[in-house]
C-alpha cells in the first residue's frame, strides 16, 4: 500500500518534526519500507495501490509509556477530600489511595478487570494510541499481581494494540504488612516477581520510590533481582519529594525515570548519563494540584529524551487522554508542541525498550496516525477535541 499526499510528521529527519511535504509512504506487510516526498517515489512503486490522504499530517502511532490501567472501583471520593484540603499523602495514610484501590481490585474478577480496561483502552485507540504499557500494583500479594499481568496481556488479545506489562509490586504496602515494608518487600514483591517472570507476564520491573511507599534501599533489592533476571527497570521517583529515586534508576540504566518533579540538575546529568528516559505525567500534577515542576531546561540541558505519558489510574491521573495530555505538557511544564508530540512517539517507544516504533522511516512499524490537521502544533494546541482521521495498526487500517 502506498499513502499519497500525505504530510509526514517523521521524527526522522532534522527538520522541525522531521517534517517532509507533499510526501508518499509506502508499507509492506507491517512495515514501513519505503518514505519521502512523491516526485522521488521509485518506479517500483508506483503501480502499488494507493490510498491519497488529501494532504493530511501523518504521524507515528501514539504510545501511552506509563499507565495503571488494570484496576477496580474508582477513587472519586477522593477526588472530593482532596478539593476540601486534604493531601494525597494525607489521603493515602489514612488508608486511601493505593490501598483503597488494592482492595476493589483485589475483589474484582478478572472479567471486571477485563471490561474496566477494554473501556479505557478504547478510548486511547480512538485518539490513535497503538501501544500502551500497563503496570501490576493494584494488587500487592502474589494472586492478585499474577492477575493484573494476565488481564493486561488479554488486553492485545480483544484489541488491536501493543501491551508493554511492568511488574509493580513495590507500589504501596499492604495493610497486612504495616509498618513493615522490607517484610513485604521479601515476602510478596520479590516473589511475585519471580512467580511473573517465571510465567512470560513482564517486560519491565517498576517501583514507587517515596516517603508514603518505599525507600531506595527496598527498591534496590527489587531492582537486584530484575537484573538477575535480565529484566529492565523504570521508576517512580521524586514525585513528591526528593528520596534519592532518579539517581538509583540512573545507577541501573532503567529505561525511565517517571514524575520526576522534585529532581535535581544532578539528577538529570545523571539520567543523561545512563541514556535513561525522564517521562513527564501532567496528569497527576494538575490533579494533585501540585506546584513543584519537573526541571524540564535541567534535562534540555542535559539532553536527556522527555517522554509524556497519561499515568491513567483511578486515583492521582483518572486520565485516558493522550491529546489532552499533550496539551497539559505544554501547558503546565510548557514544553514546545514539537517537544510534547516526540515525547508521545519518539522517546515514549525508548521509555519502553521499544526501537521498531516511535518514528516514521524504513524498517519501522506501520503504526501510524493519521490527521484532519495540517501543523503538528494543532495536536497540542486544542483541548477536547479530537482530529484524528484514521488509525493504521502493523499495515492494517
Amino acid at each position: 500500500m502506498i499513502l499519497t499526499n500525505a504530510r509526514l510528521a517523521s521524527f526522522a529527519t532534522p527538520a522541525r518534526y522531521g517534517l517532509i511535504d507533499d510526501a508518499a509512504l509506502v508499507i509492506k506487510q507491517d512495515k514501513i519500507v519505503w518514505i519521502g516526498p512523491m516526485s522521488d517515489l521509485p518506479e517500483a512503486h508506483r503501480a502499488d495501490e494507493a490510498r491519497d490522504l488529501e494532504g493530511r499530517l501523518v504521524t507515528p502511532g501514539l504510545i501511552d509509556c506509563h499507565t495503571h490501567l488494570v484496576f477496580g472501583g474508582n477513587r472519586a471520593r477522593e477526588f472530593e477530600m482532596r478539593l476540601d484540603g486534604a493531601s494525597y499523602e494525607e489521603i493515602a495514610r489514612a488508608g486511601g489511595g493505593i490501598v483503597s484501590t488494592v482492595s476493589a481490585t483485589r475483589d474484582a474478577s478478572d472479567e471486571a478487570l477485563l471490561h474496566g480496561a477494554l473501556t479505557r483502552v478504547d478510548a486511547m485507540i480512538a485518539e490513535g494510541v497503538t501501544t500502551v504499557e500497563v503496570k501490576s500494583g493494584y494488587g500487592l500479594d502474589t494472586e492478585t499481581e499474577l492477575r493484573m499481568l494476565r488481564v493486561a496481556r488479554q488486553i492485545a488479545d480483544q484489541r488491536p494494540i501493543t501491551v508493554r506489562t511492568s511488574f509493580l509490586g513495590a507500589h504501596a504496602v499492604p495493610p497486612e504488612y504495616t509498618g513493615d515494608p522490607d517484610g513485604y518487600i521479601d515476602n510478596v514483591a520479590i516473589p511475585a516477581l519471580r512467580a511473573a517472570h517465571e510465567e512470560g507476564l513482564v517486560d519491565a520491573v517498576d517501583g514507587f520510590c517515596e516517603g508514603i511507599a518505599f525507600d531506595t534501599a527496598q527498591i534496590r533489592r527489587v531492582f537486584d533481582t530484575a537484573r538477575w533476571l535480565d529484566l529492565p527497570v523504570k521508576l517512580h521517583a521524586e514525585q513528591l519529594s526528593h528520596m534519592g529515586g532518579t539517581a538509583l534508576a540512573a545507577e541501573y540504566g532503567a529505561l525511565s525515570a517517571d514524575h520526576v518533579e522534585y529532581a535535581t540538575a544532578d539528577d538529570a546529568q545523571a539520567l543523561a548519563g545512563s541514556g535513561s528516559v525522564a517521562v513527564l505525567l501532567p496528569g497527576a500534577f494538575y490533579t494533585l494540584r501540585e506546584t513543584q515542576m519537573p526541571p524540564v531546561q535541567a534535562f534540555r540541558d542535559a539532553g536527556v529524551p522527555i517522554a509524556l505519558a497519561t499515568d491513567c489510574n483511578p486515583g492521582s491521573s483518572p486520565l485516558a487522554s493522550l491529546l489532552l495530555t499533550l496539551n497539559m505538557g505544554c501547558t503546565l511544564f510548557r514544553l514546545t508542541p514539537e517537544e510534547a508530540l516526540a515525547g508521545i512517539t519518539q522517546h515514549a517507544a525508548r521509555a519502553l525498550g521499544l526501537t521498531d516504533r516511535g518514528s516514521l522511516a524504513p524498517g519501522q512499524r506501520a503504526d501510524l496516525a493519521i490527521w484532519d490537521v495540517h501543523d503538528p502544533a494543532e495536536l497540542s494546541y486544542r483541548i477536547g477535541f479530537n482530529p484524528l482521521h484514521a488509525r493504521m495498526f502493523g499495515g492494517l487500517l
